[in-house]
């Protein structure tokens, strides 16, 4: 992993892939398909169980002082990313399908991530706390915004079948989990810290299950023989182009509101993330019974995209910090 990371190459993705080679070799079939189902849901509320245990309310509210930073980070992942996403069905059906178009749609619905927000503004010496607060407020809000985004712009653009039912599904698999992990936090934080890389284990196996459960319905139902190599690497660059703009346009908005250079690092980075962890279990909820493997697979690249990207941008605001 020590010889990866000098490639800015990520070793959870190297996981994923893994396991989408085995769904690949051995999807799950059958009885086998609907045990998976059920484990797959079980992870998922035990997944957002752990991010309501880990999150201090407190320090969220104690940080929503800064509003003008926070808002811009939101605007950045809730305004700008969909906008984009909606411009890019000019796309289908010349570069994307129609599943891929509403994967892509997807990805630019979901909140941006935490850990490496938080992490590449701490290697370009931004503003820490800032982010933590942001990329913090832009989950918590997550919860409630992509299914209604999803809802709204999917039905609206008949990109996908998603009605009123996914909101119930929502709160029973993700907002009770979570609330039920906030108001046990005071009781089982201590654990938690006590066996940090224990709890790092059960989320990412818990976000890998997900995985092999999208990607064995896919071969099950055999969408992977429409997909193409040109079409990937439609794909692939499309999701380029996307980052390129967002981290264009966020800086800039944090140059016209005049913020300074810890906090223009913020809104750079959380403004222009998206979460793997966060939209992968958002999708097996919001997308049941459509073709998960193809609706996960712009968010999968665009993750890795991003990490590679933001990993060197980091490294150069390093150097140049005064």
């Amino acid at each position: 992993m020590r010889f990866l990371s000098k490639f800015y190459i990520d070793g959870f993705i190297l996981s994923i892939l893994a396991v989408v080679v085995i769904a690949s070799v051995f999807p799950a079939r059958g009885e086998g398909a609907e045990i998976v189902s059920w484990l797959t849901k079980i992870a998922i509320a035990l997944l957002f169980f752990l991010y309501g245990a880990r999150l201090a309310p407190r320090e969220a509210v104690a940080g929503l002082t800064h509003w003008r930073l926070h808002l811009t980070v939101l605007a950045c992942t809730f305004v700008l990313f969909p906008l984009l996403g909606l411009a890019a069905h000019v796309l289908v059906p010349q570069v994307l399908t129609e599943d891929l178009y509403t994967g892509l749609l997807f990805l630019t619905l979901v909140p941006s991530t935490v850990q490496s927000s938080i992490a590449f503004t701490s290697i370009a010496k931004g503003n820490v706390a800032g982010a933590i607060v942001s990329a913090t407020l832009s989950n918590l809000l997550g919860v409630f915004l992509t299914p209604a985004l999803v809802i709204l712009l999917m039905n609206t653009t008949g990109q996908a079948e998603v009605d009123l039912s996914a909101i119930v599904d929502i709160v029973l698999q993700l907002l009770v989990p979570f609330l039920a992990g906030q108001l046990l936090r005071p009781k089982i934080f201590g654990f938690m810290a006590r066996h940090a890389e224990s709890t790092k284990l059960v989320d990412r196996g818990s976000i890998l299950l997900v995985v092999y459960s999208a990607f064995s319905a896919g071969m099950v139902e055999g969408i992977w023989h429409a997909m193409s190599p040109w079409r990937i690497l439609g794909l692939v660059a499309v999701c380029c182009f996307i980052l390129v703009i967002v981290l264009a346009a966020s800086g800039f908005c944090a140059d016209l509101l005049r913020f300074d250079r810890a906090d223009r690092i913020v809104v750079v980075f959380c403004g222009s993330k998206k979460s793997l962890a966060t939209g992968l279990p958002m999708a097996t909820v919001l997308f049941a019974g459509a073709p998960i493997g193809l609706i996960v697979l712009p968010l999968m690249i665009f993750h890795q995209v991003q990490l590679i990207v933001c990993a060197a941008l980091a490294q150069r605001w390093a150097r140049t910090a005064p």
